[in-house]
């Protein structure tokens, strides 16, 4: 049976990990597979999932009273899904919905914070890679927001 280590290897989020790290937490992972329209997760739902998208596109969405879901953002190929698993109450913040067929490696979000816990340096690394992407996300919301506010004045 073939490791997902190679795979971890090669997307941007573990690149440049130690090795061993990546052996290590290699024990956490497993194909997923979500069809068009179906749910990942659901706001207030427990998180304890972390996905790297391997192919296709996931919508991350908020119920609007009065409309509906609206999607906010969209995660593709190449990027990561899903950081509340790393922080209390461990819940996620967002509706979650495959737009297309998608392929991800899901991570079982209690088995990284055991490692994590065992392996400190192991949890300063994956934080500072969840950090990193919670910042350029926030700051595309905020691009967002101003092109909205902007563009009705």
């Amino acid at each position: 049976m073939q490791t997902l280590e190679p795979i971890l290897a090669q997307h941007p989020f573990f690149r440049d990990l130690d090795p061993a790290y990546r052996q290590f937490i290699v024990e956490c992972a497993g194909n997923v597979r979500f069809q068009a329209g179906e749910y990942l997760c659901h706001e207030g739902e427990a998180a304890n999932q972390f996905y790297l998208i391997r192919q296709g596109r996931v919508a991350l969405q908020i119920f609007v009273p009065g409309k509906g879901p609206n999607t906010f953002l969209t995660v593709e190929a190449g990027e990561v899904l899903g950081w509340s698993w790393l922080f209390p109450p461990y819940r996620w913040q967002f509706d979650v919905r495959a737009v297309e067929l998608t392929r991800a490696i899901g991570f079982d979000g209690q088995c990284l914070r055991t490692k994590c816990e065992a392996d400190h340096a192991l949890g300063y690394a994956l934080m500072q890679r969840c950090a990193r992407i919670m910042t350029e996300r926030l700051q595309a919301a905020r691009l967002q927001l101003l092109d909205f506010y902007g563009s009705h004045t």
